[in-house]
Parts: C-alpha cells; structure tokens; sequence
C-alpha cells in the first residue's frame, strides 16, 4: 500500500512538472493552444472550475455569481518593442457553450467575456450585468486598462444595448464601442444567417487585431464550421492606450436571477501570427441537458411500445430497401486505399440525396452537386461520373488516389473517391465562388476587375508548372479550360477537375490513348495521335489565356470567318499592330497595358499549332512572372491560314510562325489532322 503510495505521488509530481513545462513554453512563445482544460493549471476563482473531462465551467446555476480563468502568465504587450511577440497585435479563438438552468426557460446568465486585463482578480467588480470586470463606480475608467469582447445574454438599458441577445466589442466599459446580434456568415449561401447564444449548442469565436491597422475583427461560427469569409463585427479601435506592457488573457462570466451554465470547451492564443486551429475531436463534451418529465409515464410508454411494434414489423423490408439504396462495389484491392475512400451513404446524406437545389454544374462528364459531410461538417463538391465499364478501374482509381497527395495552393484539392454499379463517384474542396467562365460570360454575375483576372492566370500558371514539373511524377491535366478554374472565396483561381488526368513517371514517354478534352482547347497534335503532353496542356492553357482577356469563347461559328477562331484572330490583330483590340469589351479600359499585351500575345505563343514552338510550362510562368520576355516576333513573316474543312472528317491546317523558343524546332509549316471534331489552326 505505502509503496502504491509512492508510486502515486510521483505519477502526480511528473504531471505537475510537464504541466508546468507547457505553461513556461507558452509563456515564451506568447502562445498557446488547449483543446480542453485537464492539466492546464488555469488561474480560476470565483465559482469557475474545471471538470473531471476537461470542460471548463465559468458559472453554474447559482445565483449572482462570478466565474473567471486566466492564463496564469502575463503577456507583453508593448508598443515600443520591435518583437513581434511584444506587439500589441493578437490572435484568439475559442469554443463555448451557453446552457440555460431550465429547459421550460431558455434565458439565463448574463454572458461571457473574453478579456486582457491589467490583473486577474479584478477587485470590486459586480456579477450581473456587469460580468464580472467592473461595478457602478468603475464602469467607464479609462484607469481600467481592459478590453473585452462580451457575449451578452441580457440586453442592459444603462448600458445602451442593443435589444436581444449581442456581441460587442468594450474598451474599460460595458457600453459597447460596436455590437451586432449574433449572426454569421453562411459562405455557400452567401447570406448572414441567425444563432442563438442561449441554446446550449457550441459555438466558436475569433477575434483578431492588427496594430498597423488599428483594426479588430470578430467572428462567429456553429462550431464545426469553417471560419466565415465576412467577420461579424470590424472596427477600428486603438488599443496601444488601452493595453499595458504586461496583461493577462481569460474569461470573466457572470449569473444573476437568472443562470446558466457557461462553458469553454477549447482555447487558442497567439500574439506572434494567427492562433492554432482547434481539434474539434478532442474537445470535452457538454453535460446532458436535463430534460422536464411528464405528468404520467403511460404518455411515453404506450407510444413507445406501438412504435417499436411497426418498426420490427417494417424492419425486414426496409433492411433491404436501404442496403440497396447505399449499394457500393469494393473489391480487395481497394483495401490499401481505404482513408481515400467514402462512403455512398455519406456522399447521399452530404448531397441531400443528389437534390437538384444542390446541383453546382453539369456537363459531357458528369454532374456536381454541394455537400456537406455529416462526419466532420466540411463542405465538399461531389461529382458523379457515369463509369460502365471494370476494365483500367483498378489504374483509374490508383490514379485518382495518387492525385489526392498533390498540394498547391491553386489546386482544388481532390479528397477521394466512391464507386458504385454504373457510376464512379469523386469527392473535392469546394469552392464558394463557382467556376470562372460564369464570370466571363454571365451578365448576371459581377464583372472581375484585371487585377484579379491576372492574378488568377499566375496562380493557375504556377499549379500546372506544380503538376509538370515539380510533383514527384508528371501530371498532364487535359482539360485545362475556364469551367475548371474555380474560385475560392478571395476570388483566387484554382484548377479543378480532375478525372480526366494522366500520370507518368518523369524522364518517361506518355503511353498513347484517346482523344480527350474540350473542342476549342485541343491542340492539334493531340488530335493527330491522341497522346497528351505537357505541351498540350500548354496549348489548353494558351486558349484559356485568351479566353480570360477577351471575355470570348475559343470558338463562335456565328461570328464572320476571320473571327471564328478566337487565336487566329487574335493573332491577325497582333500582326497589324492592333492586338489590344481584342481585350474584353467589360473591362471598359481599366487594366495595366504592358500586362494585357503580354498576356494576349503569350496566349498566341502557346497556341502555336506546331508543339514546339511554344514555350515550355516554366517559360510560360516566367513570362508572366516578368522574369524573361516575349521572343521577337517578324509580324511579315506571319501568315494566317484559316482551317479548310475538306470533308467530314478532315481537316487540314497550316502555319508558318517562327518563334525563337526552339531553334531545332520542326521546319515543316503545314501538316494535316484526319479528326471529327473542330480545331483550330494558323
């Protein structure tokens, strides 16, 4: 027993000291995360406490009570400092849960704040409406030196707040510098949508301040969703007279006749940088709510009884019903790939069920639709490909996996896949703006300005070269067009789509396969021999150049015959000195010329029909980078010959375009295709 004894009470003295190790890590590095509470060693007092699974409980239903925790170290916040961590600059979230007394009375407490401030005791400060961080003779000090940001459960006239439940942003008083009822910015829908600070359900907050910008914004979510793109509350606000060389950062809460359990569930801070993301899976969970009992236990029984009396008798058949509804093909090989895996079942419940309000897009290789995964609540696109035939599936899905370890910032980001009878089912990021070309050729959707269509080709240049030459195989993409470019929600362009991509080692030759892509986007020499390279993505990506800074599709059979072919027409304005005449009619005159030129004749240059004379994927971005310039160009000595149609199925071309990318380029300036399906030609 004595021996047990000992052995407990150094188990004890070793967590303590690891405990205290973190806490002298934090401090120095001026931030920290806690995904629940146990072992932290907080600074509590009042009626706060932490409980046995971590949760950390600032009030319970007691009465006029205050509940506080702090991080037990101070932090610098020092203004003449030129150490990052001394600045006055911060980054917090936090995870938190306001659960009424009563579930008959969904009112109660009087909120949570988080809060710097000068001390962690805070003396003479009232429950109530003043949470915690003053009383009637402080409120308003500018001795106070504290800032806060409440979540205000009790709308307080004295105060000057706003009617209902708010979140306001306070500077050494509780009337607010700024406040909004608590809403959040719901990406997919593009709309603010309502919460409910009184539920009980958990929700998340960001706050942030820049001190070069004077700026602070706070941010508020569900808790499993991702941070909003618009923040709640943005204001400018300086806090250097504010904030002392030395604060310490917490919690104050406070009940009154009214009470609820107030919860922090998780707690990230950081001054050096944005705070760490929380881990949602190890988060403490939240006491069940107690839930008011009937008058007579017969009014729950009997319905009870004859409920589970039809589900045994429908069980049967509804066993059946819904295994073939989820119905899935997995075969043994599959097992090695199981992380990349989801389930039918989740994509259906994601999709609502493949809903056509879901559907984002349709086209030649299936149909999008908007999910949300019930797992994890991470938004997602699901595209469903009609798939008849077993033979290469087991290739086709080693490629797919093999793609979803690619990472580029101006990748969508391919999570997985599922594979049912008929249908192959893929899984990618989602993307809140949509594809591009809506952009271009919609009148219903705002006009991009240059400067984010230029970024946008940088950005999706730079992921093709990603994908060509620097992943560890080569990645030929195949259908680079504007429909797969879509747009994050900073308007950022990201090449998407992709099930039609080929892999091979590099240093190797690209096996010949079939004639895949887009009419208008398809090079000529893959017409001719049905093998892809990255040449020809070069090509797919010149058009789209072109598609971007003239608003036009690659091809408009209604237009007169010189204009047809967007490239070829392009070309013969460069060739008589006019080439900023194609730029997009919706740009009204608003863009960097010297980028416009270049970025309309590099799309010629890529559009070569002969493969070697384009520039290679790096010369491509180098161009754009402005790091080398264009060749030069003998405007006489280019000769445009529009494409002939001899019959149905041919079709010849002709070009003579001396470029100076590669002088053993092929000589030849014509050469023939036998395809059934429109290309174009110089």
């Amino acid at each position: 027993m004595a021996a047990t004894a000992v052995l407990r009470s150094i188990s004890v003295l070793i967590s303590f000291l690891m405990c205290l190790e973190q806490f002298v890590l934090s401090q120095v590095e001026n931030q920290f995360v806690f995904n629940g509470f146990n072992g932290t060693n907080l600074h509590l007092n009042g009626i706060a406490e932490i409980q046995p699974n971590g949760l950390l409980a600032l009030t319970n239903t007691s009465k006029r009570q205050i509940g506080r925790a702090f991080f037990p170290f101070p932090l610098k916040f020092n203004t003449s400092s030129t150490n990052i961590s001394d600045s006055l600059s911060f980054s917090t979230n936090f995870v938190f849960a306001m659960v009424p007394a009563e579930e008959t009375n969904p009112r109660g407490g009087h909120g949570i704040a988080f809060t710097i401030s000068p001390t962690m005791e805070l003396p003479g400060a009232a429950p109530t409406q003043y949470l915690g961080l003053f009383n009637s003779s402080t409120n308003g000090l500018s001795s106070n030196h504290v800032f806060a940001v409440e979540l205000d459960a009790v709308p307080t006239t004295e105060f000057g707040d706003i009617s209902g439940i708010h979140v306001g942003i306070d500077v050494n008083n509780l009337r607010s510098l700024e406040s909004a009822p608590p809403t959040y910015f719901a990406d997919d829908e593009g709309a603010n949508k309502s919460l409910d600070l009184l539920t009980g359900n958990p929700m998340q907050l960001w706050i942030e301040y820049e001190e070069a910008n004077k700026l602070l914004n706070v941010t508020l979510a569900p808790m499993r969703s991702n941070k909003p793109s618009r923040p709640l509350l943005s204001t400018s606000v300086d806090l250097s007279t504010v904030l002392l060389d030395s604060m310490y950062v917490g919690f104050s809460s406070s009940t009154g006749e009214l009470t609820s359990s107030q919860y922090i569930l998780g707690w990230s801070f950081s001054k050096t940088g944005k705070a760490q993301s929380l881990d949602y899976s190890k988060l403490p969970s939240l006491p069940q709510q107690s839930k008011s009992k009937s008058n007579s236990n017969i009014r729950i029984i009997i319905p009870l009884i004859a409920a589970v009396a039809l589900l045994v008798t429908i069980f049967g058949g509804a066993y059946v019903i819904r295994r073939k509804k989820y119905e899935e093909i997995r075969e043994e090989w599959e097992k090695e790939y199981g992380p990349q895996r989801f389930s039918f079942k989740d994509l259906y419940k994601a999709t609502k069920g493949f809903k056509e309000k879901e559907l984002l897009g349709s086209g030649g290789f299936g149909r999008v639709y908007r999910g949300v995964l019930p797992s994890s609540n991470e938004q997602v696109a699901v595209k469903r490909i009609s798939h008849d035939s077993r033979q290469g599936m087991k290739e086709f899905v080693s490629e797919i996996v093999s793609m979803g370890r690619l990472r580029h910032r101006n990748l969508v980001q391919l999570l997985g896949y599922c594979r049912r009878k008929g249908e192959l089912l893929l899984v990618y990021d989602y993307m809140p703006n949509g594809s591009l070309d809506k952009f271009l050729f919609s009148n219903s959707m705002p006009n991009l300005s240059w400067s984010q269509r230029f970024r946008i080709l940088k950005g999706v240049a730079s992921a093709l070269l990603y994908l060509h030459e620097e992943w560890e195989q080569v990645v030929i993409h195949r259908d680079v067009k504007a429909s797969n470019i879509l747009l994050d929600a900073n308007f950022n362009g990201r090449l998407g789509d992709f099930g039609l991509a080929k892999l091979y080692d590099h240093g190797s030759n690209p096996s010949t396969t079939r004639v895949v892509g887009t009419v208008g986007y398809i090079a000529p020499e893959l017409a001719r021999t049905g093998k892809a390279t990255t040449g020809t993505d070069v090509f797919a990506f010149g058009t789209f150049m072109l598609e971007l800074a003239c608003g036009r599709h690659p091809l408009e059979p209604q237009l007169e015959s010189e204009q047809i072919i967007l490239a070829d027409w392009v070309c013969g304005l460069w060739k008589v000195g006019a080439i900023l005449d194609a730029t997009d009619p919706r740009l009204e005159g608003e863009y960097v010329t010297d980028e416009m030129e270049l970025v309309l004749k590099l799309g010629v240059l890529c559009t070569n029909p002969i493969a070697a004379n384009r520039p290679s994927t790096r010369q491509m971005v180098q161009h754009l980078d402005g790091n080398i310039t264009l060749p030069e160009m003998p405007l006489d000595g280019v000769r445009i010959d529009m494409m002939t149609v001899q019959n149905e199925t041919s079709t010849d071309f002709a070009a003579s375009f001396p470029t100076s990318y590669d002088e053993n380029s092929v000589s030849a300036n014509s050469f023939s295709s036998s395809i059934s399906i429109l290309s174009s030609g110089r």
